[in-house]
């Protein structure tokens, strides 16, 4: 399936890229090759292969979940360079109007 120039320059501006002729024609082709290997995929007959969501056997390793005491209110604020009524103080990020 080609795509047309229209069509790669809407999928450009979609992505938010600024291209050029030069860039908007390679990115065509090389849009345009990966929709016809897609096509190719299609043709393919997968009715015998059961449908799968792991491809490997990899398991996320973590750590037990365990209760543990955590810093007091003291502690947490130790560090803080600025305090105010028992929290952090930060800088606002934005300015107040």
């Amino acid at each position: 399936m080609a795509l047309t120039l229209a069509e790669t320059e809407h999928v450009a501006h979609l992505a938010r890229l600024r291209l050029s002729a030069e860039e908007l024609e390679k990115m065509r082709a090389q849009l345009s090759n990966i929709l016809e290997y897609i096509e190719m995929l299609q043709d393919l007959d997968v009715s015998d292969i059961p449908l799968t969501a792991q491809v490997t056997d990899l398991v996320n390793i973590t750590r037990p979940d365990a209760i543990t005491p955590s810093l007091t209110h003291a502690d947490a604020l130790s560090n803080a360079p600025v305090q105010a009524d028992g929290m952090f103080r930060v800088s606002a990020i934005f300015e107040e109007e």
